[in-house]
């Protein structure tokens, strides 16, 4: 349901506490408290049958009784007695609750599962049960137990645990810090993280988001929620229990290396979060984004008044990965001017520690206008020379002045060692982020940075896959279907070889023999090459080949591979006399003397679906736990990166005789990795151990695949968090003039196409698209067209057959609720009246149908008499803007179109 009726939970006119009670210590006591001191300014009922007043307040029966209906209810009453005021307060048609009562639990058929229903059937939104409360201070609102309010700021809170919500109120409370608003979700069996990251995003008034995760019930809607707002805004998430399960027993080593914490860290990572990893990092990440946005570059300043302190700060910036700004020739000159000759004349700038405020003022004034740094970090350690607070005052003054002239603002963050009170309130009505410590401070500026780097990546344009990369999938799909039409759950290697041959994945050929004999003819041209052999038995039986001496390697003659196949049959015979012994496999052995050893594969998270492992491999792959993961699906760029975060990357660099390896061709293979997970959602999981990588290319020398029958239905991949590009919406249609046209779902790599496609619109065709004049197509721009979460919108772009140039495209972008989606189509303006527009159109309509949405809008100028006519013609009605006369509003409901078929031979208007 999303954002459905949230504004009324985060801005109610009139609240019902139900459970109130005048006895000291209740809940439904200390939320009238709450309400009250709170200021809530709209109607307040307390709801209870067995008392006549509560706080002074008339104390009402029943919320059937109200003399009003109340836009939120707060639920304070026994377990078994919340189902009844929920399903009262839903016929009364209130539109929010906050159930507070611990102990209904969750999952099918539980109290908690009850609650939710009944709420569904009335479309009554429900935060909790065992939640705290939500608190909304620029609404007035303090719906929560909460010991204090909290200030009116512009950071939203979302936590599932109440303590930890309570426990921030606090330290607000201490620092002044304010929030916009303040959510427990507690059991959340109804609103969840991704109806507040949606709900925030458009909030005007949020600037950043902090969530406190446990678990996540729904991947796809949590990532397409946190995708869609960490790209406006910034999102700070701290997951508990991140060693709570550890690795995991598996049958692969990509099974085992994909523990719970490390995929919960890769989908932070796609949805461009901001993780931290304890409470003191949250509440730095909240002193910094509730007092500085975020900004351009990473290379600090540190000016201090002691050498040991700016050192340490160093230190802590260079572990987090920062930038040590350097100082320009003329900034230095301006310092050896001011500051005895004892200075550091170097950064850490040093200013010795009989620093007073002006020694103070004078260097950060010529900090702030030296275009070699992002930003200054100003530590001081008390001394009774200077007293802290005159220093700060110092500072902030400077700082003011420099705001005041009206360019960029350089960013100042301050930590006063001791936290002087008088020094933080200073900082703090300034704005400027304050820290206990240099290690907090240095954290909160690489939390900025981090941020804006992940939004960087979030909207850089990955390279485009090779062309001639077209996986045989049917091939592909025919071995899996297979292998789970006889009840088996692993490809045996032959299987295994054919699947990777079917994505084009290099690999080393494999050959079943079911004699010696037979062994040893396979094993022919491999030794009149010069090659080697290796002879493994192939049972469904018999998982690890070693344990039986089913292994034989490094075979130079026939007759040595007819023994070693004899003493591999023999063997299996006798100690596994139950198990179907197929034949034994023969296959050459590779030898690549500088090539390194990695491992690549596929595992299955419950909650996440498919993730996709890269890492250093070898036998010792566990031991050694050099790996990253990342959710597919993944494009040339997320393959690069997916790389480059392990520490097996750097030897894939030239070093002294060796070769650097072709990454390229890993981060392909990693592709076709991710593409065979969405094609085939029966693979569970894939491990390539050893992938050979050298300047050559790479080889799979050793492959395992376990598949399973696929249950679960949906649109696009069932099972993926992150949905897939959908090939099966690909097609060819036929224009009036006889041309072709290849339409397919837009990807990211389209950006060029887009910018050549624009190049060609007319500035009235632009006009009549975008309402006004269009000429800088930036990269911010063209990447908001092509990066799409399919999710929740939908491009088609349009390719002419002949000569492969971009012809037009039309998108549709759903609301939150997914229930209307909002179209815009641009063809290129030489090819009107050819009927594309009208074919995509359909296609886009057909989408719409198909994704579940309930109606299609958008806006039409009114001259626009082309576009009015065809969406006529297609069932649209049409109406005037009451906001602008020079607007029209189209509207199609989805239950009246048509079925695909009937759409289908709809003729366009003529022209």
């Amino acid at each position: 349901m999303s954002t459905y009726r949230l504004d009324r939970l985060f801005s109610p006119r009139s609240i019902a506490v139900v459970g109130a009670s005048p006895r000291p210590g209740s809940l439904g006591l200390i939320f009238v408290r709450n309400l009250i001191a709170g200021g809530f300014d709209g109607e307040l009922f307390p709801v209870n049958p067995h008392h006549i007043e509560v706080e002074g307040r008339p104390c009402f029966a029943s919320v059937e009784q109200l003399p009003e209906i109340p836009d939120l209810v707060v639920v304070a009453v026994p377990p078994e007695r919340v189902l009844g005021v929920i399903e009262e307060a839903g016929r009364a048609g209130v539109s929010a609750a906050i159930v507070a009562t611990a102990g209904m639990g969750y999952g099918a058929g539980s109290l908690g599962d009850q609650v939710r229903l009944a709420a569904r059937a009335h479309g009554l939104r429900i935060v909790g049960p065992n939640c705290i409360g939500v608190l909304a201070p620029r609404a007035r609102m303090n719906a929560s137990f909460a010991a204090h309010n909290v200030r009116p700021g512009d950071l939203a809170l979302v936590s599932q645990s109440g303590a930890l919500a309570a426990g921030l109120v606090e330290w607000a409370a201490q620092r002044q810090v304010g929030f916009s608003a303040i959510v427990s979700l507690g059991d959340k069996v109804d609103v969840d993280f991704s109806d507040c990251l949606d709900f925030f995003s458009a909030d005007s008034g949020t600037r950043a988001i902090l969530l406190y995760i446990e678990s996540i019930d729904n991947a796809q809607k949590f990532m397409s929620a946190a995708r869609a707002a960490a790209r406006v805004k910034p999102v700070v998430v701290i997951k508990a229990g991140r060693h709570a399960q550890g690795a995991r027993a598996a049958a692969t080593h990509t099974g085992a290396l994909a523990g719970s914490d490390a995929v919960y860290d890769a989908a932070f990572r796609r949805a461009g979060l901001l993780r931290v990893l304890d409470l003191d990092q949250l509440f730095a990440a909240a002193e910094t984004l509730g007092r500085q946005k975020p900004f351009s570059g990473s290379r600090l300043a540190v000016l201090t008044n002691g050498g040991g302190i700016g050192v340490l700060a160093v230190d802590r910036l260079v572990d987090l990965g920062g930038t040590l700004a350097p100082l320009s020739e003329k900034t230095r000159n301006s310092l050896d001017a001011i500051l005895p000759p004892t200075w550091s004349h170097a950064n850490p700038i040093d200013i010795v520690g009989d620093a007073d405020p002006a020694r103070y003022a004078g260097a950060l004034e010529a900090l702030l206008a030296d275009p070699e740094n992002d930003a200054v970090l100003i530590l001081n350690v008390p001394t009774a020379i200077a007293g802290a607070s005159d220093v700060a005052a110092a500072v902030v003054d400077v700082v003011r002045r420099d705001r005041s002239r009206g360019y960029r603002q350089k960013p100042v963050f301050a930590a006063w060692i001791g936290e002087d009170p008088d020094s933080a309130r200073l900082f703090e009505e300034a704005r400027i982020p304050n820290f206990a410590t240099e290690a907090d401070a240095v954290r909160g500026f690489m939390q900025l940075v981090r941020y804006r780097e992940a939004q960087e990546e979030l909207m850089e344009t990955p390279d485009n896959l090779p062309h001639d990369f077209e996986p045989d999938t049917e091939a592909a799909r025919a071995v899996v279907a297979h292998v789970l039409a006889q009840g088996r759950r692993w490809l045996d290697p032959l299987e295994v070889n054919a699947l990777l041959r079917a994505y084009d994945i290099p690999t080393v050929p494999v050959t079943l023999a079911t004699t010696p004999d037979e062994a040893g003819e396979a094993a022919r041209p491999i030794i009149a090459e010069g090659g080697t052999v290796a002879v493994k038995v192939l049972s469904p039986d018999i998982m690890h080949k070693s344990d039986i001496g089913g292994v034989k390697l490094d075979l130079t003659t026939e007759e040595g591979v007819r023994k070693a196949a004899a003493e591999i049959f023999e063997r299996a015979a006798r100690l596994k006399p139950q198990a179907h012994v197929t034949g034994v496999t023969v296959q050459p052995m590779v030898r690549r003397a500088k090539a390194r050893e990695l491992i690549v594969g596929l595992a299955d998270d419950p909650s996440f679906g498919p993730v996709v492992l890269f890492g250093r491999g070898g036998t010792a792959v566990e031991v050694i736990n050099d790996k990253a993961l990342a959710l597919p699906p993944l494009d040339l760029k997320l393959a690069g990166d997916l790389i480059a975060r392990t520490r097996v990357s750097r030897r894939l660099k030239a070093y002294r005789d060796v070769p650097a390896a072709d990454e390229g061709a890993i981060a392909l293979t990693l592709v076709k990795l991710a593409q065979m997970a969405a094609d085939i959602p029966e693979i569970r999981e894939l491990d390539i151990n050893p992938l050979l990588a050298d300047q050559t290319g790479v080889i799979a020398v050793d492959a395992r695949v376990a598949v399973a029958p696929e249950t679960r239905k949906g649109s696009g991949h069932p099972r993926f968090a992150v949905r897939p590009y959908p090939k099966e919406w690909e097609r060819t249609i036929k224009l009036r003039n006889g041309r072709t046209a290849f339409v397919r779902p837009v990807r990211p790599e389209d950006e060029a196409e887009f910018r050549r496609f624009f190049e060609q619109i007319t500035p009235e065709d632009l006009r009549l698209r975008f309402f006004a004049p269009v000429r800088d197509f930036s990269h911010t721009f063209l990447a908001r067209l092509t990066q799409l979460d399919y999710a929740r919108a939908i491009a088609f772009v349009a390719f002419d057959e002949a000569t492969g140039e971009m012809m037009g495209a039309v998108r549709l972008h759903a609301d939150a609720n997914h229930e209307t989606g909002e179209y815009g189509i641009l063809l290129r303006s030489d090819l009107k009246g050819l009927g594309l527009g009208w074919e995509l159109m359909r296609l886009m309509i057909e989408w719409a149908k198909v994704d579940g949405l309930h109606e299609i809008e958008g806006q039409v100028l009114r001259e626009n008499s082309t576009m009015l006519d065809m969406c006529r013609s297609l069932g649209f009605s049409v109406r005037v803007d009451p906001d602008d006369p020079e607007l029209r509003l189209v509207t199609l409901p989805i239950a009246s179109i048509h079925e695909p078929e009937k759409l289908a031979q709809q003729q366009p208007p003529p022209g």
